[in-house]
């Protein structure tokens, strides 16, 4: 990978030689790695057997999660927040599970569409709950650095499984809850 971000570095018309560049191929390598960490995780390790037994049926929500991915059409950063709700049946997952779930796929080259469904079929398929809901915001550099340059625009993208896209009223209450204090 470093030997591919010279030649990239070289194809601007930069001289890889002076001061300022001699050692970035190697860190944008090694930055890259990270920004792509999520293809090395595994749901078993990040969930890592948190979930516990409940008699709670009612609405649990993580809000204001912050992610930073990376748009799969340019390579460049969006960033913004998740929220994420289930209606547990009988199970509860450890709080920085949902969080943990979040960065393992935003962590991905992505589109934010997917994102959220992946988000959401994940916390359904682990949580096994009747319903979950989650919304990300967020604000895509391809749009804003490149192309329209449109600086305040905000991407807001929501999947609604089971209970949370049956139920007018869960979802109602999901959507007021998130808005409450922003």
């Amino acid at each position: 990978m470093e030997e591919e971000f010279s030649k990239i570095i070289a194809s601007t018309g930069e001289d890889l030689n002076r001061d300022g560049l001699k050692s970035t191929p190697k860190r944008a390598a090694t930055a890259f790695q990270f920004l792509t960490q999520g293809y090395q995780q595994s749901l078993e390790k990040v969930v890592n057997g948190a979930l516990f037994e409940t008699n709670n049926d009612e609405m649990i929500i993580v809000k204001d999660i912050e992610l930073y991915s990376l748009c799969e059409h340019h390579l460049l950063p969006f960033v913004g927040k998740c929220h994420v709700a289930y209606l547990p049946k009988g199970k509860i997952i450890g709080l920085s599970k949902i969080a943990r779930i979040v960065d393992m796929f935003a962590r991905r080259l992505q589109v934010q569409e997917k994102l959220t469904k992946q988000i959401a079929e994940t916390v359904l398929e682990i949580t096994q709950g009747c319903g979950v809901g989650v919304i990300i915001e967020a604000k895509h550099l391809c749009m804003m650095m490149r192309g329209v340059e449109k600086q305040n625009s905000i991407m807001t993208t929501s999947v609604m499984l089971g209970t949370f896209r049956k139920d007018r009223r869960t979802r109602s209450e999901f959507l007021s809850l998130v808005n409450k204090g922003s």
